[in-house]
Protein backbone atom coordinates (compact mmCIF):
# COMPACT_ATOMS: atom_id res chain seq x y z
CA UNK A 1 0.00 0.00 0.00
CA UNK A 2 1.16 3.52 -0.80
CA UNK A 3 1.15 6.25 1.91
CA UNK A 4 -2.45 7.18 2.61
CA UNK A 5 -3.89 3.99 1.14
CA UNK A 6 -3.76 2.10 4.44
CA UNK A 7 -5.87 4.70 6.24
CA UNK A 8 -8.31 4.87 3.32
CA UNK A 9 -8.65 1.09 3.47
CA UNK A 10 -9.29 1.24 7.24
CA UNK A 11 -11.85 4.03 6.89
CA UNK A 12 -13.79 2.08 4.26
CA UNK A 13 -14.96 -0.35 6.95
CA UNK A 14 -18.07 -0.20 9.13
CA UNK A 15 -17.44 2.09 12.09
CA UNK A 16 -20.01 2.02 14.87
CA UNK A 17 -18.41 5.03 16.55
CA UNK A 18 -18.97 7.38 13.65
CA UNK A 19 -21.97 5.56 12.20
CA UNK A 20 -20.22 5.07 8.85
CA UNK A 21 -21.75 1.99 7.25
CA UNK A 22 -23.52 1.04 10.48
CA UNK A 23 -27.13 -0.14 10.53
CA UNK A 24 -29.85 2.11 11.89
CA UNK A 25 -33.25 1.55 13.40
CA UNK A 26 -34.58 0.24 16.71
CA UNK A 27 -31.87 -2.41 16.91
CA UNK A 28 -28.63 -1.21 15.39
CA UNK A 29 -26.92 -4.60 15.32
CA UNK A 30 -27.02 -5.84 11.74
CA UNK A 31 -26.39 -9.43 12.83
CA UNK A 32 -26.02 -11.35 16.07
CA UNK A 33 -22.89 -10.24 17.95
CA UNK A 34 -19.88 -12.46 17.44
CA UNK A 35 -16.17 -12.71 18.15
CA UNK A 36 -15.60 -15.03 15.20
CA UNK A 37 -14.15 -12.40 12.87
CA UNK A 38 -11.65 -10.93 15.32
CA UNK A 39 -10.75 -14.40 16.63
CA UNK A 40 -9.84 -15.66 13.17
CA UNK A 41 -8.08 -12.42 12.29
CA UNK A 42 -5.74 -12.54 15.28
CA UNK A 43 -5.18 -16.25 14.72
CA UNK A 44 -3.99 -15.44 11.21
CA UNK A 45 -1.71 -12.82 12.78
CA UNK A 46 -0.17 -15.43 15.08
CA UNK A 47 -2.33 -14.83 18.18
CA UNK A 48 -0.26 -11.86 19.39
CA UNK A 49 -2.50 -11.31 22.43
CA UNK A 50 -1.00 -14.44 24.00
CA UNK A 51 2.46 -12.82 24.12
CA UNK A 52 1.88 -10.63 27.17
CA UNK A 53 -0.38 -10.31 30.22
CA UNK A 54 -3.38 -7.98 30.05
CA UNK A 55 -5.24 -5.58 32.30
CA UNK A 56 -8.71 -5.28 30.72
CA UNK A 57 -10.81 -2.20 31.54
CA UNK A 58 -14.53 -1.60 31.05
CA UNK A 59 -17.23 0.61 32.57
CA UNK A 60 -19.73 3.25 31.55
CA UNK A 61 -17.70 6.29 32.55
CA UNK A 62 -14.05 6.82 33.44
CA UNK A 63 -12.59 3.80 31.68
CA UNK A 64 -10.21 5.80 29.45
CA UNK A 65 -8.95 7.78 32.45
CA UNK A 66 -8.50 4.59 34.47
CA UNK A 67 -6.69 2.88 31.59
CA UNK A 68 -4.30 5.82 31.19
CA UNK A 69 -3.69 6.04 34.93
CA UNK A 70 -3.12 2.30 35.29
CA UNK A 71 -0.68 2.27 32.38
CA UNK A 72 1.29 5.18 33.86
CA UNK A 73 1.45 3.59 37.31
CA UNK A 74 2.64 0.22 36.01
CA UNK A 75 5.15 1.92 33.71
CA UNK A 76 6.56 3.83 36.69
CA UNK A 77 7.79 0.49 38.09
CA UNK A 78 10.09 0.03 35.09
CA UNK A 79 7.89 -2.18 32.94
CA UNK A 80 7.15 -1.54 29.28
CA UNK A 81 3.40 -0.92 28.96
CA UNK A 82 1.14 -0.84 25.93
CA UNK A 83 -2.28 0.75 26.11
CA UNK A 84 -5.25 0.62 23.77
CA UNK A 85 -7.99 3.18 24.43
CA UNK A 86 -10.90 4.75 22.61
CA UNK A 87 -12.14 6.99 21.21
CA UNK A 88 -9.42 9.38 20.10
CA UNK A 89 -9.72 13.17 20.30
CA UNK A 90 -7.54 14.26 17.36
CA UNK A 91 -5.76 11.40 15.58
CA UNK A 92 -6.28 7.65 15.61
CA UNK A 93 -2.67 7.04 16.74
CA UNK A 94 -3.69 8.23 20.22
CA UNK A 95 -5.44 4.90 20.75
CA UNK A 96 -2.33 2.72 20.47
CA UNK A 97 0.42 3.77 22.86
CA UNK A 98 3.59 2.34 24.35
CA UNK A 99 5.09 3.98 27.44
CA UNK A 100 3.11 7.14 26.82
CA UNK A 101 4.10 7.51 23.16
CA UNK A 102 1.51 6.93 20.41
CA UNK A 103 2.31 4.59 17.56
CA UNK A 104 4.06 6.33 14.64
CA UNK A 105 2.19 6.84 11.38
CA UNK A 106 4.64 4.59 9.52
CA UNK A 107 4.21 1.76 12.02
CA UNK A 108 0.42 1.97 11.99
CA UNK A 109 0.32 2.08 8.21
CA UNK A 110 2.61 -0.95 8.01
CA UNK A 111 0.35 -2.88 10.39
CA UNK A 112 -2.74 -2.02 8.35
CA UNK A 113 -0.97 -3.06 5.16
CA UNK A 114 -0.09 -6.36 6.83
CA UNK A 115 -3.69 -6.96 7.95
CA UNK A 116 -5.43 -5.99 4.69
CA UNK A 117 -4.45 -9.13 2.68
CA UNK A 118 -5.97 -11.32 5.40
CA UNK A 119 -9.46 -9.96 4.85
CA UNK A 120 -10.30 -12.32 1.94
CA UNK A 121 -9.46 -15.29 4.16
CA UNK A 122 -12.28 -14.35 6.49
CA UNK A 123 -14.65 -14.21 3.54
CA UNK A 124 -13.50 -17.71 2.55
CA UNK A 125 -14.66 -18.85 6.00
CA UNK A 126 -18.09 -17.33 5.40
CA UNK A 127 -17.56 -14.44 7.79
CA UNK A 128 -18.77 -10.87 7.35
CA UNK A 129 -16.25 -8.15 6.64
CA UNK A 130 -14.31 -7.03 9.70
CA UNK A 131 -15.17 -3.67 11.24
CA UNK A 132 -13.01 -0.58 11.67
CA UNK A 133 -12.65 -1.23 15.40
CA UNK A 134 -11.81 -4.90 14.91
CA UNK A 135 -8.99 -3.93 12.57
CA UNK A 136 -7.59 -1.42 15.06
CA UNK A 137 -7.87 -3.96 17.86
CA UNK A 138 -5.89 -6.49 15.81
CA UNK A 139 -3.32 -3.81 14.94
CA UNK A 140 -2.86 -2.82 18.58
CA UNK A 141 -2.53 -6.39 19.83
CA UNK A 142 -0.01 -7.16 17.08
CA UNK A 143 2.08 -4.05 17.72
CA UNK A 144 2.27 -4.78 21.44
CA UNK A 145 3.70 -8.20 20.61
CA UNK A 146 6.09 -6.73 18.03
CA UNK A 147 7.53 -4.18 20.47
CA UNK A 148 7.55 -6.73 23.31
CA UNK A 149 5.56 -4.92 25.98
CA UNK A 150 5.60 -6.44 29.46
CA UNK A 151 1.87 -5.83 29.89
CA UNK A 152 -0.97 -4.30 27.89
CA UNK A 153 -3.78 -2.20 29.34
CA UNK A 154 -6.74 -2.73 27.04
CA UNK A 155 -9.88 -0.59 27.21
CA UNK A 156 -13.13 -2.10 26.00
CA UNK A 157 -14.68 -0.21 23.11
CA UNK A 158 -18.32 -1.02 23.90
CA UNK A 159 -19.79 -3.27 26.56
CA UNK A 160 -17.63 -6.29 27.20
CA UNK A 161 -18.90 -9.72 26.19
CA UNK A 162 -19.00 -9.07 22.45
CA UNK A 163 -16.43 -6.30 22.23
CA UNK A 164 -13.56 -7.22 19.94
CA UNK A 165 -11.07 -6.66 22.77
CA UNK A 166 -12.63 -9.62 24.58
CA UNK A 167 -10.38 -12.06 22.78
CA UNK A 168 -7.77 -11.30 25.44
CA UNK A 169 -7.59 -13.32 28.64
CA UNK A 170 -7.21 -10.75 31.37
CA UNK A 171 -4.98 -11.25 34.36
CA UNK A 172 -6.83 -8.30 35.93
CA UNK A 173 -10.31 -7.22 34.86
CA UNK A 174 -11.36 -3.71 35.86
CA UNK A 175 -14.89 -2.27 35.95
CA UNK A 176 -15.19 1.44 36.74
CA UNK A 177 -18.98 1.74 37.15
CA UNK A 178 -22.27 0.93 35.44
CA UNK A 179 -24.74 3.55 34.19
CA UNK A 180 -27.25 3.80 31.37
CA UNK A 181 -25.62 4.32 27.97
CA UNK A 182 -25.58 2.70 24.53
CA UNK A 183 -28.99 1.12 25.18
CA UNK A 184 -29.31 0.11 21.49
CA UNK A 185 -26.42 -2.29 22.00
CA UNK A 186 -26.17 -3.09 25.70
CA UNK A 187 -29.75 -3.14 27.00
CA UNK A 188 -32.09 -0.68 28.66
CA UNK A 189 -31.38 -1.42 32.34
CA UNK A 190 -28.29 -1.20 34.49
CA UNK A 191 -28.57 -4.95 35.12
CA UNK A 192 -28.53 -5.63 31.38
CA UNK A 193 -25.50 -3.39 30.94
CA UNK A 194 -23.71 -4.93 33.92
CA UNK A 195 -24.24 -8.41 32.49
CA UNK A 196 -22.73 -7.29 29.18
CA UNK A 197 -19.71 -5.69 30.88
CA UNK A 198 -19.23 -8.72 33.13
CA UNK A 199 -18.33 -10.67 30.01
CA UNK A 200 -14.66 -9.63 30.39
CA UNK A 201 -14.44 -11.42 33.76
CA UNK A 202 -12.88 -14.90 33.62
CA UNK A 203 -12.53 -17.40 36.48
CA UNK A 204 -8.74 -17.06 36.52
CA UNK A 205 -8.63 -13.24 36.83
CA UNK A 206 -8.65 -10.74 39.65
CA UNK A 207 -11.65 -8.40 39.35
CA UNK A 208 -11.19 -4.81 40.50
CA UNK A 209 -14.77 -3.61 40.81
CA UNK A 210 -15.54 0.10 41.10
CA UNK A 211 -19.32 -0.43 40.96
CA UNK A 212 -20.82 -0.78 44.45
CA UNK A 213 -24.54 -1.39 43.81
CA UNK A 214 -25.11 -4.72 45.57
CA UNK A 215 -27.47 -6.05 42.89
CA UNK A 216 -24.90 -5.31 40.20
CA UNK A 217 -22.00 -6.62 42.27
CA UNK A 218 -23.83 -9.95 42.36
CA UNK A 219 -23.88 -10.04 38.55
CA UNK A 220 -20.10 -9.62 38.41
CA UNK A 221 -19.56 -12.08 41.26
CA UNK A 222 -21.61 -14.60 39.30
CA UNK A 223 -18.77 -14.79 36.81
CA UNK A 224 -16.74 -16.37 39.62
CA UNK A 225 -13.43 -14.57 39.25
CA UNK A 226 -10.51 -15.89 41.24
CA UNK A 227 -10.68 -12.79 43.46
CA UNK A 228 -12.90 -9.70 43.77
CA UNK A 229 -11.49 -6.41 45.06
CA UNK A 230 -14.46 -4.14 45.72
CA UNK A 231 -14.52 -0.36 46.05
CA UNK A 232 -15.58 0.94 49.48
CA UNK A 233 -14.97 -2.50 50.95
CA UNK A 234 -11.40 -3.37 49.94
CA UNK A 235 -10.17 -0.08 48.49
CA UNK A 236 -11.27 3.50 48.12
CA UNK A 237 -10.72 7.14 48.98
CA UNK A 238 -10.13 7.84 52.68
CA UNK A 239 -9.96 11.62 52.19
CA UNK A 240 -10.48 13.89 49.18
CA UNK A 241 -9.85 17.63 49.13
CA UNK A 242 -9.95 20.28 46.45
CA UNK A 243 -6.44 21.66 45.89
CA UNK A 244 -5.00 24.36 43.68
CA UNK A 245 -4.97 22.91 40.17
CA UNK A 246 -6.56 19.62 41.13
CA UNK A 247 -7.24 17.40 44.13
CA UNK A 248 -5.36 15.99 47.11
CA UNK A 249 -6.41 12.48 48.08
CA UNK A 250 -5.65 9.73 50.55
CA UNK A 251 -6.08 6.30 48.96
CA UNK A 252 -6.36 2.97 50.73
CA UNK A 253 -5.94 -0.38 48.98
CA UNK A 254 -5.76 -3.99 50.17
CA UNK A 255 -1.96 -3.70 50.25
CA UNK A 256 -1.18 -0.13 51.34
CA UNK A 257 -2.30 3.38 52.16
CA UNK A 258 -1.09 6.38 50.16
CA UNK A 259 -1.63 9.79 51.74
CA UNK A 260 -1.48 13.27 50.23
CA UNK A 261 -1.50 12.15 46.61
CA UNK A 262 -1.88 15.18 44.35
CA UNK A 263 -3.89 14.80 41.15
CA UNK A 264 -3.64 17.63 38.61
CA UNK A 265 -7.18 16.71 37.56
CA UNK A 266 -10.60 18.14 38.37
CA UNK A 267 -13.70 16.34 39.55
CA UNK A 268 -14.24 14.02 42.53
CA UNK A 269 -14.81 11.19 40.07
CA UNK A 270 -11.13 11.38 39.11
CA UNK A 271 -10.24 10.62 42.73
CA UNK A 272 -12.29 7.44 42.51
CA UNK A 273 -10.72 6.68 39.13
CA UNK A 274 -7.21 6.88 40.54
CA UNK A 275 -8.17 4.61 43.44
CA UNK A 276 -9.37 2.04 40.89
CA UNK A 277 -6.19 2.47 38.85
CA UNK A 278 -3.84 2.11 41.83
CA UNK A 279 -5.69 -1.02 42.93
CA UNK A 280 -5.54 -2.43 39.39
CA UNK A 281 -1.79 -1.79 39.21
CA UNK A 282 -1.22 -3.39 42.62
CA UNK A 283 -3.39 -6.37 41.68
CA UNK A 284 -1.32 -6.96 38.57
CA UNK A 285 2.04 -6.48 40.28
CA UNK A 286 0.90 -8.37 43.40
CA UNK A 287 2.67 -5.88 45.64
CA UNK A 288 2.28 -2.30 46.87
CA UNK A 289 3.60 0.57 44.78
CA UNK A 290 6.47 2.72 45.98
CA UNK A 291 4.69 5.62 47.68
CA UNK A 292 7.05 8.34 46.48
CA UNK A 293 7.04 6.96 42.93
CA UNK A 294 3.25 6.80 42.98
CA UNK A 295 2.96 10.41 44.10
CA UNK A 296 5.39 11.54 41.40
CA UNK A 297 3.49 9.62 38.72
CA UNK A 298 0.09 10.88 39.85
CA UNK A 299 1.36 14.47 39.88
CA UNK A 300 2.06 14.13 36.14
CA UNK A 301 -1.22 12.48 35.14
CA UNK A 302 -3.27 13.96 32.33
CA UNK A 303 -6.76 13.18 31.13
CA UNK A 304 -7.34 15.13 27.91
CA UNK A 305 -10.89 16.24 27.34
CA UNK A 306 -12.00 15.26 30.84
CA UNK A 307 -12.77 18.48 32.76
CA UNK A 308 -9.62 19.87 31.20
CA UNK A 309 -8.73 23.55 31.52
CA UNK A 310 -7.55 24.80 28.12
CA UNK A 311 -7.96 28.57 28.47
CA UNK A 312 -8.20 31.45 30.92
CA UNK A 313 -10.01 34.80 30.92
CA UNK A 314 -12.52 33.43 30.34
CA UNK A 315 -11.89 30.03 31.85
CA UNK A 316 -12.43 27.37 29.15
CA UNK A 317 -13.16 23.81 30.23
CA UNK A 318 -13.57 20.72 28.04
CA UNK A 319 -15.40 17.67 29.31
CA UNK A 320 -16.34 14.55 27.38
CA UNK A 321 -19.57 13.97 29.35
CA UNK A 322 -21.76 12.19 26.80
CA UNK A 323 -24.36 10.46 28.94
CA UNK A 324 -26.60 11.54 31.81
CA UNK A 325 -24.40 10.08 34.55
CA UNK A 326 -21.35 11.85 33.12
CA UNK A 327 -23.27 15.10 32.77
CA UNK A 328 -24.34 14.99 36.41
CA UNK A 329 -20.74 14.29 37.45
CA UNK A 330 -19.60 17.30 35.43
CA UNK A 331 -22.24 19.54 37.01
CA UNK A 332 -21.20 18.39 40.49
CA UNK A 333 -17.52 19.02 39.73
CA UNK A 334 -18.25 22.52 38.43
CA UNK A 335 -20.27 23.32 41.55
CA UNK A 336 -17.52 22.06 43.87
CA UNK A 337 -14.34 23.29 42.21
CA UNK A 338 -15.14 26.40 40.23
CA UNK A 339 -16.65 29.61 41.61
CA UNK A 340 -20.01 30.86 40.49
CA UNK A 341 -19.64 32.93 37.36
CA UNK A 342 -21.39 33.68 34.10
CA UNK A 343 -21.20 30.40 32.26
CA UNK A 344 -21.59 29.70 28.55
CA UNK A 345 -22.32 26.10 27.64
CA UNK A 346 -21.17 24.82 24.26
CA UNK A 347 -23.02 21.58 23.69
CA UNK A 348 -23.39 19.08 20.88
CA UNK A 349 -25.07 15.69 21.08
CA UNK A 350 -25.42 12.55 19.05
CA UNK A 351 -28.90 11.84 17.74
CA UNK A 352 -29.52 8.82 19.95
CA UNK A 353 -29.22 10.88 23.14
CA UNK A 354 -32.23 12.34 24.95
CA UNK A 355 -31.51 16.01 24.25
CA UNK A 356 -33.63 17.53 27.01
CA UNK A 357 -32.36 15.09 29.63
CA UNK A 358 -28.76 15.83 28.67
CA UNK A 359 -29.27 19.60 28.56
CA UNK A 360 -30.90 19.51 31.97
CA UNK A 361 -28.12 17.36 33.46
CA UNK A 362 -25.47 19.68 32.01
CA UNK A 363 -27.06 22.68 33.74
CA UNK A 364 -28.27 24.41 30.58
CA UNK A 365 -31.16 26.06 32.42
CA UNK A 366 -28.78 28.15 34.52
CA UNK A 367 -26.27 28.93 31.74
CA UNK A 368 -25.93 32.53 30.63
CA UNK A 369 -25.63 31.29 27.05
CA UNK A 370 -26.23 27.92 25.42
CA UNK A 371 -24.36 27.55 22.12
CA UNK A 372 -25.63 24.48 20.29
CA UNK A 373 -23.42 22.85 17.69
CA UNK A 374 -23.33 19.66 15.67
CA UNK A 375 -20.68 17.07 16.54
CA UNK A 376 -18.42 16.27 13.56
CA UNK A 377 -20.02 12.84 13.14
CA UNK A 378 -22.69 11.42 10.83
CA UNK A 379 -24.57 10.62 14.04
CA UNK A 380 -24.54 14.26 15.16
CA UNK A 381 -27.79 16.01 16.08
CA UNK A 382 -28.40 19.14 14.02
CA UNK A 383 -27.53 22.32 15.95
CA UNK A 384 -30.85 23.97 15.10
CA UNK A 385 -32.78 20.93 16.34
CA UNK A 386 -30.81 20.93 19.59
CA UNK A 387 -31.48 24.63 20.02
CA UNK A 388 -35.18 24.03 19.51
CA UNK A 389 -35.12 21.39 22.24
CA UNK A 390 -33.44 23.86 24.59
CA UNK A 391 -36.09 26.50 23.92
CA UNK A 392 -38.95 24.01 24.29
CA UNK A 393 -37.67 22.97 27.72
CA UNK A 394 -38.02 26.58 28.87
CA UNK A 395 -34.64 28.19 28.26
CA UNK A 396 -35.06 31.78 27.07
CA UNK A 397 -34.77 32.05 23.32
CA UNK A 398 -32.28 34.92 23.58
CA UNK A 399 -29.91 32.67 25.56
CA UNK A 400 -29.84 29.96 22.88
CA UNK A 401 -27.65 30.10 19.77
CA UNK A 402 -27.26 27.43 17.08
CA UNK A 403 -23.91 27.25 15.28
CA UNK A 404 -23.06 24.30 13.05
CA UNK A 405 -19.25 24.35 13.38
CA UNK A 406 -17.68 23.38 16.71
CA UNK A 407 -14.72 25.82 16.42
CA UNK A 408 -17.16 28.60 15.50
CA UNK A 409 -19.39 27.69 18.44
CA UNK A 410 -16.44 27.82 20.85
CA UNK A 411 -15.27 31.16 19.41
CA UNK A 412 -18.82 32.53 19.73
CA UNK A 413 -19.04 31.45 23.37
CA UNK A 414 -15.62 32.87 24.28
CA UNK A 415 -16.43 36.20 22.62
CA UNK A 416 -19.71 36.47 24.52
CA UNK A 417 -18.29 35.54 27.94
CA UNK A 418 -16.68 38.08 30.29
CA UNK A 419 -13.07 37.56 31.35
CA UNK A 420 -14.17 36.35 34.79
CA UNK A 421 -16.71 33.94 33.28
CA UNK A 422 -16.55 30.34 32.14
CA UNK A 423 -17.02 28.44 28.90
CA UNK A 424 -17.83 24.74 29.28
CA UNK A 425 -17.73 22.47 26.24
CA UNK A 426 -19.49 19.12 26.67
CA UNK A 427 -22.04 16.62 25.35
CA UNK A 428 -19.88 14.50 23.06
CA UNK A 429 -16.24 13.52 22.75
CA UNK A 430 -16.52 14.48 19.08
CA UNK A 431 -17.35 18.03 20.14
CA UNK A 432 -14.58 18.05 22.74
CA UNK A 433 -12.08 16.68 20.23
CA UNK A 434 -12.93 19.33 17.66
CA UNK A 435 -12.81 22.08 20.29
CA UNK A 436 -9.50 20.83 21.62
CA UNK A 437 -7.99 20.73 18.15
CA UNK A 438 -8.98 24.38 17.72
CA UNK A 439 -7.62 25.50 21.10
CA UNK A 440 -4.70 23.21 22.05
CA UNK A 441 -1.54 22.17 20.16
CA UNK A 442 -1.95 18.65 18.80
CA UNK A 443 1.22 17.44 20.51
CA UNK A 444 -0.31 17.93 23.96
CA UNK A 445 -2.78 15.03 23.75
Amino acid sequence: MQPGEARAWLDAHVNLETGVGAPSGPSRRATAPTLERISLLVELLGSPQLSYPVIHVTGTNGKTSVARMTAALVESTGLSVGSFTSPHLAVVNERIVRNGEPIADSELDALLAHIAPLEPVLAEHGLDRVSWFEILTAAALTWFADVAVDVAVIEVGLGGTWDSTNIVAADVAVVTNVSIDHVDYLGSTRADIAAEKAGIVDPSCTLVLGETDTDLVAIFAGREPDRIVLRDRDFGIARDRVAHGGRLVDVRTPLASYDDVFLPLHGAYQSHNVAVAITAAESFLERPLDADGLRATCAELTSPGRLEVVGHRPLVLLDGAHNVAGAHALAAALAEEFPDADRALVVGLLREKDAREMLDALGARSAALVVCCRPPSPRGLDAVDLGAEAIEMGIDRERVVAVDSVPEAVARAIAATPADGQVVVAGSLYVVGAARSALVPASSV
